[in-house]
């Protein structure tokens, strides 16, 4: 008992120790965060001072509130609840960036509910047993309370000894901006990093900064003008890459699939792992006749990740800086994109994808593209063994979507989004193919990403199987590509032994990493694999090109990858620009940050002509990011209608009942219907083949409508097939 009350310190027991103490364990879980799971990038020691003490003034301010109120116990429980909700943002932040090497938004924190339905998995495996150290003081201290071994000071605070300590905490703050400007002069006002800001300013600052960009962002919106609409058509019309007269066209009235390959890197492309090749089919079209294929092909995605690639490939813009585009203005934004563009030319469009409806809030964004349709979760089997995390498994998500595919008019241009193949990367052992070993390194997640790509692939050629023997093969061109990068920073150690890589791992390397395959497949295609350097950005404008459609007055920003006049830079969302002969880090042209993307080498001196050449790919960098953020988050396409283009008119769109609406139209067409049932009288859901083991005993789920989705028809007929005619898939 001696002991314990020795612990009781006079400073403690006062209301202001009490805001001390909080303040000093923050502090030091702070600072424990920015080494062991942040990477801020600290050059000096007067930026390692600057992070210390940048989350003291910010916790003195907040916990100073606490003075003001009068009755004592109201008064801690509220510095209490403070302190949580500060250790609370720090947390998520560090969990955030475990997987985005990113901080959180306000946008994102915004938008959680219109993702946080369909996580699975995923967020639980970014937990550390370390995590633990955040949350261990709050604990400690509301115990040392209940027990009174910390007592409640009940002396009543004045309001001139409370504004003291706030008056104090403002100085501090005021002190942490000089300390951070001598360091970083403009940082607020040059602000192409978040790491920056919150090296700087620490966590609680930025999310404040963030906040009031947020806000601005959203006046932004309500005071466009016609003159910056005219710089963003200048900018793009200026850019734009006439197509190549040999490919303009090739795919013209052709269906158009496109396949999104979840979290695929492009080092997959022809790996061995224990002599057995990861992606054998993949590999097989990869240098298939008929493929183009990019060797140098980039992920561009931001904080929005999947749904910045979506929205990349369908619009030709920029994901936004903050947070997903999808999430934040897909509800309200005017777009131009694909499935809009494409039915002025007589296609309908759907999306595939196992997930719910809601999630990166598609429901509402793919009404504002466009899409005719969205065959989501509730249009699949619902057993439990047949999700992962993020949806429906791939196998299943082919197999299933047939009865719906088979019943769109063509031409159609459509989109499956697989999942299987997303982090945590886990594979239900009977989805395993036994012939197939993985490696054993000790990074569980490298482990599992070869099984969830390999068995991607097995699904991949199911479906490749279902398109030739039903015919749509040979009358559609098939896009493939992947969305963003599956391993992070944290996977790096164990990757590199399996590439073969002995140097150290460096930020052109990191550039690297986020190649992704690209392929268009189609019939008759003059193909080849491709030396070009190119992005996510480029597919759309490519795309439309194919299809004998100019994309001349379109606002898109990139460039048609066959035009001999492709611009090839690759701006990430970071700033990172990389071309053939440069990889420049976050847009910095200064020495440190240069590489030769040839040889991996670090650019140590410029000559004049490469300085030129450098401040010249940064300014288009920064006119591509910067004119992409203002046309998004100021709807300015609600301002522009190109000639021969019809706004989307999302209230014509009904997600709920699609299935009917497509058997419908089936019937009044009548013998002018060219959905793929029509064609063949009848269902094509026989020819499809799969190993899935779920689907072993249950081929009913390939060929029939779920009763919750043909229970509400109102036409004479709801569902591919009847008791009486039913007929059964193969099960290889």
């Amino acid at each position: 008992m001696r002991k314990i009350q020795h612990f009781n310190f006079t400073w403690i027991q006062k209301r202001t120790g009490f805001l001390a103490l909080l303040t000093i364990l923050y502090t030091i879980k702070y600072i424990f965060a920015g080494y062991v799971d942040f990477n801020l990038g600290l050059s000096d020691p007067y930026q390692h001072f600057i992070m210390w003490t940048s989350p003291i003034a910010t916790s003195i301010l907040l916990l100073s509130l606490a003075l003001y109120i009068k009755k004592p116990i109201a008064s801690y429980v509220t510095m209490l609840v403070i302190d949580f909700v500060n250790t609370a943002l720090l947390f998520a932040n560090v969990i955030y960036y475990r997987q985005f090497t990113d901080f959180l938004t306000v946008k994102t924190i915004a938008n959680t509910s219109k993702v946080s339905q369909g996580l699975g998995k995923s967020a639980v495996s970014l937990l550390h047993f370390d995590d633990i150290f955040i949350w261990l003081d709050l604990i400690v201290i509301i115990l040392l309370l209940i027990f009174k071994i910390i007592k409640i000071d009940q002396k009543k605070y004045s309001f001139s000894s409370s504004f003291a300590v706030t008056s104090f905490s403002c100085f501090l703050l005021g002190l942490n901006f000089f300390l951070s400007e001598t360091s970083r002069p403009r940082l607020l006002r040059n602000t192409f990093d978040r790491v920056y800001v919150v090296k700087y300013l620490g966590i609680t600052s930025y999310t404040a900064y963030d906040s009031i960009k947020s806000l601005q962002s959203g006046t932004n919106s309500k005071v466009a003008n016609a003159e910056e609409l005219n710089k963003i058509l200048a900018f793009t019309k200026k850019n734009y890459a006439s197509p190549n007269i040999q490919y303009f066209g090739k795919a013209k009235g052709k269906n158009v699939i496109i396949i999104h390959l979840e979290s695929f890197q492009q080092f997959l492309i022809n790996l061995k792992i224990n002599g057995k090749e990861v992606t054998p089919f993949l590999n097989s079209l990869y240098k298939d006749k008929n493929t183009l294929s990019y060797e140098n092909f980039y992920n561009q995605v931001g904080l929005g990740r999947t749904s910045d690639a979506e929205n990349m490939l369908e619009t030709g813009t920029y994901g936004i800086s903050d947070g997903s585009l999808f999430t934040s203005l897909g509800s309200n934004n005017a777009f131009q994109a694909a499935p809009q563009i494409l039915r002025q030319s007589g296609y309908t469009s759907a999306v595939f994808h196992g997930n719910i409806a809601t999630f990166w809030n598609r429901n509402d964004v793919y009404k504002n593209l466009g899409y005719n349709y969205f065959f989501y979760k509730n249009y699949y089997s619902n057993n439990k063994d047949d999700s992962s995390g993020y949806g429906i498994k791939d196998k299943l998500l082919f197999a299933e979507s047939i009865k719906y595919l088979e019943q769109m008019q063509q031409p159609f241009y459509t989109k499956f989004i697989t999942v299987t193949n997303h982090i945590p990367f886990d594979l239900d052992d009977e989805d395993k193919d036994p012939d197939f070993k993985t490696t054993n390194t000790s990074d569980a997640t490298v482990n599992g990403y070869f099984l969830t790509a390999h068995y991607l692939d097995s699904a991949l050629k199911e479906f490749f199987d279902y398109l030739k023997k039903s015919g749509l093969y040979k009358n559609s061109m098939i896009i493939i590509y992947g969305d963003h990068y599956g391993l992070s920073s944290s996977d790096y150690n164990a990757i590199s032994s399996i590439l073969g890589k002995t140097s150290d791992w460096s930020s052109y390397d990191t550039a690297q990493f986020q190649k992704v395959p690209f392929m268009i497949h189609m019939d008759g295609l003059k193909g080849s694999v491709k030396q070009e350097y190119a992005g996510e950005i480029d597919v759309l404008p490519t795309i439309l090109h194919l299809l004998g459609v100019n994309n001349k007055n379109y606002i898109q920003f990139g460039t048609d990858m066959l035009s001999k006049y492709h611009k090839q830079i690759v701006v990430f969302r970071n700033g990172t620009i990389v071309t053939p002969k440069y990889t420049i880090i976050n847009g910095k042209a200064s020495n440190g940050n240069v590489y030769n993307t040839k040889t991996g080498e670090l650019i140590k001196s410029f000559t004049i002509k490469q300085k030129k050449e450098l401040q010249k790919l940064v300014k288009y960098e920064r006119e591509s990011l910067h004119y992409s953020d203002t046309l998004n988050n100021r709807n300015l396409l609600r301002f522009y209608t190109p000639k021969g283009f019809i706004p989307a008119t999302p209230t014509q769109f009904n997600y709920i009942t699609e299935f009917q609406q497509m058997i419908n139209l089936r019937e009044k067409l009548g013998k002018a219907s060219t959905s793929l049932y029509s064609q063949h009288k009848g269902t094509t859901t026989n020819l499809y083949q799969t190993d899935a083991p779920e689907l072993k005993d249950r081929t009913n789920e390939i060929t029939t409508i779920p009763e919750n989705i043909s229970g509400s028809a109102s036409s004479t007929s709801s569902s591919v097939t009847s008791p009486s005619n039913q007929s059964s898939s193969s099960h290889k």
